[in-house]
């Protein structure tokens, strides 16, 4: 397996896993899938989006953005990281994460901000394993599939300049 940069060849695929979380699991809150071409215009974007990648087959992939808008927020970004169907447990997901916290040190962000969805309580768990903190949860303000859900905040603090060895 590897992890690289996501290339506009990879829109299809990235397409493919996100859509399978927004119509299929109470994961993300999001309800609109994202096109072959949103994902084409993700990927040529300010932040970077890895993917990993398995005999030319993309497992998962994981990106950030700016956590909320206005300089005073400038140094913290939200992660989001998604893996194909059947791949959890492979060590892809904590590869992936490793990538993102890289470049978002890279990138001089200083705090990493995981929402979670109440309903994804194996996220709590991974994000735990890489050393993120709960820092809230703020109840039934998403609402999905006729659900309402809770919202677990974590953060990570990065190392300056990407110093993740």
């Amino acid at each position: 397996m590897i992890i690289r940069r996501a290339d506009r060849g990879d829109a299809a695929a990235l397409a493919a896993i996100h859509g399978h979380y927004v119509r299929d699991t109470l994961v993300t809150f999001t309800t609109e899938v994202k096109s072959t071409g949103d994902w084409r215009g993700e990927i040529c974007g300010a932040t970077p989006v890895f993917v990993a990648e398995e005999a030319g087959k993309v497992l998962g992939y994981g990106t950030f953005s700016a956590f909320r808008a206005g300089p005073g927020y400038a140094a913290t970004a939200e992660h989001s990281v998604y893996l194909a169907k059947g791949c959890a447990g492979r060590g892809i997901g904590r590869a992936l994460m490793n990538a993102v916290e890289r470049a978002a040190a890279e990138a001089g962000i200083d705090v990493l901000i995981a929402g979670i969805s109440g309903a994804n309580p194996d996220a709590v768990s991974f994000h735990k394993h890489l050393g993120y903190v709960q820092t809230g949860r703020l109840e039934k303000v998403g609402r999905k599939q006729g659900q309402k859900l809770d919202l677990v905040l974590m953060q990570k603090n990065l190392p300056p300049h990407g110093d993740l060895d």
